[in-house]
């Protein structure tokens, strides 16, 4: 089992102080360097792999031996290049297309359907209908997040190409599909594509535009979702040097500039023949370049039913430092502290649970703190810790199940008091001789289940 190393709680750029808090439940393992999680409306979840696979895991966080899709051999994988993007068409039930999103082993973008077979655990790796492909001109910045819009068209997301301060302002330019937000129509096709341009895309007509740009101004739009219960779309943008932002704007806003070259955020990055300030549209949240952060992973609004605490709340993460945080609806974020991972993507369920994905081959649940009145779940799945914070002793009380092993990490990882094979569904540990501060229990089940909560002593 992977150490889970804890590091110092992260100052962000904005932060909303408040009794909010998550842990991480193990979900699964054994992946190799898994970059996206998607559903297909129903109990299984699919793990895009860089390599070029696309495994299937069972609601119990089995994999599949068989993969769902094997591309491998029609990708280039070095830097940001790889196995990009996943999205299932929203009537997939019934016409088994999905889409991907990779580098070509020339490293150009192409996004591409496929289709199941007749077992609907594996695709048909020989039903490829190529929809778009373009250039890009470095092995970084590609982009290459995938999902459907409340409209039912696919949207895609592009990074500036590379270079460091997008020096040929590709993402300013609407000749180059590069730094943008596409959206075409796959269920029609016109101008000789496998593809439809929607009547309402903001620059069809413009001869100085690409008909499929939906947004532009990005720099590296790595990942990016609808919330579909406010209609909106949520686009987190990896920063230059200083600034990590995170976009929010209605689903039905089309043409949004987003500032890139210009601004960083809110900050000027490089203003030279730029639009004014009132044609940009300025990030709903930014967080800054401290305490290890570089690049910023966007993820959902959690809209599951199990967790009361973190309901209609944005979840994004740090790939650098290991941040994991939130968003509510007046932009203020919430800083949960850096947990050990690589984060590179978020996921859904069926249910709209949320779960993260780190890179080195882990995927978990994210785990809030306050339980949904529902009495089959407390009995069958709630995890108490009391009081916290703790002085002189700490209670842990699993319903349903029993501990195995817990131990206590201090912020720099190291272990300061651990338990072992404990076989019973409730331990009381002795912290009085623990300096005051905060720490981090990992916690494991007989059953397998590993959770990571926070926890002070005073």
């Amino acid at each position: 089992m992977k150490k889970i190393t804890l590091l110092l709680i992260i100052c962000l750029f904005t932060f909303s102080a408040n009794s909010q808090d998550i842990s991480l439940e193990l979900f699964s393992e054994n992946l190799s360097q898994p970059l996206s999680l998607k559903h297909a409306n129903d109990d299984r979840l699919f793990v895009v792999e860089k390599g070029g696979k696309i495994k299937i895991i069972q609601a119990n966080g089995t994999v599949n031996a068989t993969p769902f899709l094997d591309i491998s051999s029609l990708i280039s994988t070095n830097g940001e290049r790889g196995l990009l993007g996943l999205a299932f068409h929203p009537d997939y039930e019934n016409t088994g297309y999905f889409y991907v999103n990779y580098t070509n082993t020339a490293g150009d973008t192409q996004i591409s359907r496929f289709s199941v077979s007749s077992n609907t655990d594996v695709a048909d790796p020989s039903s490829e209908l190529p929809l778009l492909s373009f250039s890009q001109p470095a092995s970084n910045h590609n982009g290459g997040d995938l999902a459907f819009g409340p409209d039912n068209y696919l949207y895609i997301a592009s990074g500036d190409g590379g270079g460091s301060g997008d020096p040929n302002n590709r993402a300013q330019d609407l000749n180059y599909f590069l730094g943008k937000i596409l959206r075409i129509d796959v269920d029609n096709t016109t101008g000789g594509n496998n593809y439809g341009i929607p009547a309402d895309n903001p620059f069809v007509g413009n001869p100085n535009a690409l008909d499929e740009i939906w947004a532009y101004g990005l720099r590296n739009p790595w990942r990016f979702s609808f919330d579909f219960t406010d209609n909106t779309i949520w686009i987190a943008d990896v920063g230059q040097t200083s600034i990590e932002e995170i976009n929010r704007a209605n689903a039905t806003d089309a043409g949004l500039n987003y500032g890139w070259r210009c601004y960083e955020g809110t900050q000027p990055y490089n203003t030279q023949n730029c639009p004014p300030q009132g044609d940009l549209t300025f990030p709903f949240a930014e967080y800054s370049h401290s305490n290890g952060n570089c690049s910023i992973t966007g993820g959902y609004v959690y809209r599951g039913s199990v967790y009361t605490d973190i309901s209609g709340l944005y979840f994004f993460a740090d790939f650098c430092s290991g941040l994991i945080g939130s968003v509510n609806n007046a932009g203020n974020i919430t800083n949960y502290g850096s947990f050990s991972g690589s984060w590179v993507s978020f996921g859904e369920d069926v249910n709209k649970e949320l779960y993260i994905v780190d890179l080195n081959g882990f995927i978990y649940k994210v785990v809030g703190s306050v339980i949904a009145n529902s009495a089959e779940f407390q009995q069958k799945n709630q995890l108490k810790i009391f009081p916290n914070p703790a002085s002189n002793n700490i209670t842990f009380v699993l319903n349903n199940d029993n501990f195995s092993n817990i131990a206590i990490y201090d912020v720099s990882g190291r272990i300061i008091l651990s338990s072992e094979n404990v076989n019973s569904n409730e331990i009381r540990l002795n912290i009085s001789k623990i300096n005051s501060g905060v720490y981090f229990a990992k916690i494991k089940s007989d059953t397998g289940r590993t959770f990571v909560k926070k926890i002070i002593i005073k």
